[in-house]
């Protein structure tokens, strides 16, 4: 355990060292604020547009602005904070392979399955952080501009699309595991999320995959219930497990 928590706490140093830790706290809090203030804007942004489109025949009403038009934007955005996550963070096996770093590690007797945990650890932590910081800003705003009791599950709905972006890490480490470019891991992430996306396709299956975590923004204005989404919950939890099984067996075996 001492191993362990020594080399997670290099990590961390590394990411501040390196300076992703502060893009990644820069990036989330921009998401966070971006979200009530393009609530904020729309009336006007709409009311300015309104002449230009009128002259096309399409007449503008008077929109109105709550709190739930702030919390939609945060389900909007965050794919995209999401995505910054993942790439900054793809390489955070196989850079240590390029640079044979590991070699020294692992002949001292540092246990595989503590680096793989540790990195994993850091990342999921950041994810975590990343999630509750913009989170925080978007509910403060909103309850300052308008009012968040009239959102319904909205902490559901934002721990569904936490656990989404857990099991996209998740694939990202089995990626790096077997895969020495981070440009091929980001290709397995996308071609994951990929299938996931087209399983959801599929009545039969759409209740089922991780992609449906998604759409639990849905639950915001009172649509659907928090039941529909245990299937893909249970499902998401069971292969982030397994990935992680097979991660550990598959990294314990590669040769570094």
């Amino acid at each position: 355990m001492r191993q362990y928590l020594a080399f997670t706490k290099k990590e961390w140093l590394e990411q501040i060292r390196t300076g992703k830790l502060l893009v990644m706290v820069i990036v989330f809090v921009l998401f966070g604020i971006m979200n009530p203030a393009v609530a904020k804007i729309t009336p006007w942004m709409m009311e300015m547009m309104s002449d230009q489109l009128a002259q096309t025949g399409m007449a503008v009403t008077a929109v109105e602005v709550t709190a739930l038009t702030s919390w939609m934007q945060f389900f909007k955005n965050m794919p995209m904070a999401l995505l910054v996550f993942l790439v900054m963070s793809g390489s955070i096996l196989t850079a240590e392979y390029q640079k044979g770093t590991l070699i020294n590690i692992v002949t001292k007797g540092m246990k595989r399955w503590k680096i793989y945990f540790s990195k994993m650890c850091i990342m999921e932590l950041i994810w975590t952080l990343g999630c509750l910081l913009s989170y925080s800003i978007t509910y403060g705003y909103n309850a300052y501009f308008w009012d968040n009791s009239i959102v319904h599950h909205i902490n559901f709905a934002v721990f569904t699309f936490w656990l989404f972006g857990f099991w996209l890490i998740s694939v990202l480490g089995l990626a790096s595991v077997f895969c020495n470019s981070s440009a091929i891991v980001m290709i397995v992430v996308a071609a994951s999320f990929g299938a996931s996306y087209l399983a959801g396709m599929f009545p039969a299956l759409k209740e089922y995959s991780p992609s449906y975590l998604m759409e639990s923004a849905g639950l915001l204005a009172g649509e659907g219930e928090i039941s529909a989404y245990l299937g893909a919950i249970l499902v998401t939890i069971g292969l982030i497990v397994v990935g992680n099984v097979i991660s550990v067996i598959g990294f314990d075996r590669k040769n570094i």
